[in-house]
């Protein structure tokens, strides 16, 4: 009834479905790990963005990677911004929208003496050619004191963006620090503190989202659902094919008994 499961038809089938199966099996663990890491992810920044404010130059200095436990932490900088070495960032999404524009850096200059610190001011709108600077709004003059995130600085491995050379002057592709204390030859602590707050302009950047867990766990449960059924769609298979079979099976045997005289 079940010789047909040895046919080259069905060996095709069961060799698919053994390959098949594993890889199902890894798809959801690859989608349950991802899950971990945003909710890790959320944690973190959750956490960071309501911790106590501390002083930008009491965790970092010239040539600091920011770790990743301290991203997101909130931070504070007391000095004058220079202008003079102010600069964008191209190809940046308006927060909270579609439009392509810049980001707005602008160093602040310690009031310690330490050196500086690259502060993302917000987005402005793109210029009307790709070579023309766009029109920044100016900062505070004066002594200030400014509040934001701590960010790491950006490089093609984290970020996915190439930094290519050859751009107009004052316009970069990337917030690297190492990349703008050889620009300017100015002391520049590592990392950069992304501005907090709301309206105006530059467009302030909004708070990530740090609550939406994604669709990964979902996914996991569907790949691991398909590996669990795939055997079960197997059995079924077969299960019609013997039916099918049978009664074929019975005409041909009617068919070769001899008639009674």
């Amino acid at each position: 009834m079940y010789r047909f499961l040895l046919s080259a038809r069905w060996a095709v089938i069961a060799l698919v479905a053994l390959l098949l199966i594993p890889t199902m099996v890894r798809l959801g663990f690859w989608q349950y790990h991802r899950h971990e890491s945003r909710v890790a992810r959320n944690e973190l920044i959750g956490r960071n963005l309501g911790s106590a404010p501390v002083a930008f130059d009491t965790l970092s200095t010239p040539g600091w990677s920011v770790p990743t436990g301290q991203t997101w932490r909130t931070v504070t900088a007391t000095g004058t911004y220079d202008t003079g070495h102010e600069f964008v960032v191209r190809g940046r999404t308006e927060p909270g929208g579609s439009s392509i524009g810049y980001f707005v850096v602008t160093p602040l200059r310690l009031a310690d003496g330490k050196g500086s610190v690259l502060v993302n001011r917000g987005w402005v709108e793109s210029a009307a050619d790709a070579a023309s600077y766009p029109a920044v709004p100016a900062p505070p003059g004066g002594e200030v004191t400014v509040t934001g995130r701590l960010r790491a600085d950006e490089t093609t491995a984290n970020s996915g963006i190439r930094d290519r050379g050859g751009l107009p002057e004052r316009q970069f592709k990337l917030i690297n620090t190492a990349q703008q204390a050889e620009a300017s030859g100015a002391t520049v602590l590592g990392g950069y503190l992304e501005l907090a707050g709301s309206g105006g302009t530059p467009v302030p950047l909004g708070e990530p989202n740090h609550s939406d867990i994604g669709p990964h766990m979902a996914y996991a449960i569907q790949w691991w659902l398909f590996a669990a059924l795939l055997p079960v769609g197997l059995v079924v298979m077969a299960r019609r094919e013997a039916r099918g079979d049978a009664p074929q099976g019975q005409a041909a045997q009617g068919q070769q008994q001899p008639a009674v005289a």
